[in-house]
């Protein structure tokens, strides 16, 4: 009895611990995922691009900021996940635990993308040798390539919410429904990510199915937030 409170009492920790690190994800992660991309790229327009790039670096260093910085707080996320569900089941745990992990490394080397856009436009003497028409359509270049590294990390994004939703499933201290949450939300990152990189003319028509399930797991993040893990049944 006194192990089961004590496994109880821990759990309730962890789970509250990976609640707050979850949140501090999902309010940093939009500012360099969405803001600043949508605050400095003008789809099919090289030169205002390149031009908002060299007006506003300050916003696009902490673009670059933010994402290194939410992505190392996924590091210790995960393994909080890991440590709370590994008595669950340890293959699945493991499972969700690589699969959490693969991608940080893609964001942080994705991120020279940006730099390189800072650097085209900081106009150093070494770049005379090209034409403003040139520099303007290389910076244009890396800031979309940029986009496209987060949607080849946005597969792995939704891969580990599957090992992630079946332990919730299993573990019997958080509602099974949001275990099929986040089966779903993953489901909805693979989606769009796929779509974006495989099939673009079919990415318009299914971001918004694809956004609405990803909000399953904006519904596990404040479930570990607010109550975090109920003693079982």
């Amino acid at each position: 009895m006194i192990d089961d409170e004590v496994t109880s009492a821990d759990n309730r920790r962890q789970a509250r611990l990976a609640g707050v690190l979850y949140m501090l994800v999902a309010v940093i992660a939009p500012i360099s995922l969405i803001y600043v991309p949508e605050q400095l790229v003008v789809v099919a327009d090289a030169a205002a691009t390149a031009s908002r790039v060299a007006g506003h670096e300050g916003l696009l260093r902490l673009g670059i900021a933010c994402e290194l910085f939410h992505q190392t707080i996924e590091v210790f996320l995960v393994l909080v996940l890991y440590r709370l569900f590994k008595p669950v089941h340890a293959p699945l745990a493991r499972q969700m635990a690589v699969l959490g992990w693969l991608p940080i490394p893609i964001v942080f080397l994705n991120a020279l993308n940006w730099v390189a856009a800072l650097m085209l436009s900081s106009g150093a003497a070494y770049l005379a040798v090209f034409d403003k028409a040139q520099l303007d359509a290389a910076v244009y270049f890396f800031m979309r390539l940029h986009g496209m590294g987060l949607q080849l990390a946005a597969v792995f994004w939704g891969l580990w919410l599957f090992p992630f939703g079946l332990l919730v499933w299993r573990c019997g201290f958080i509602p099974k429904v949001l275990g099929g949450l986040l089966i779903a939300a993953g489901l909805g990152y693979l989606i769009g990510a796929i779509t974006t990189l495989v099939a673009p003319p079919w990415a318009p028509g299914l971001a918004s199915p694809a956004l609405l399930l990803e909000l399953g797991e904006m519904v596990m993040i404040l479930w570990l937030l607010l109550v975090g893990a109920r003693r079982p049944a």
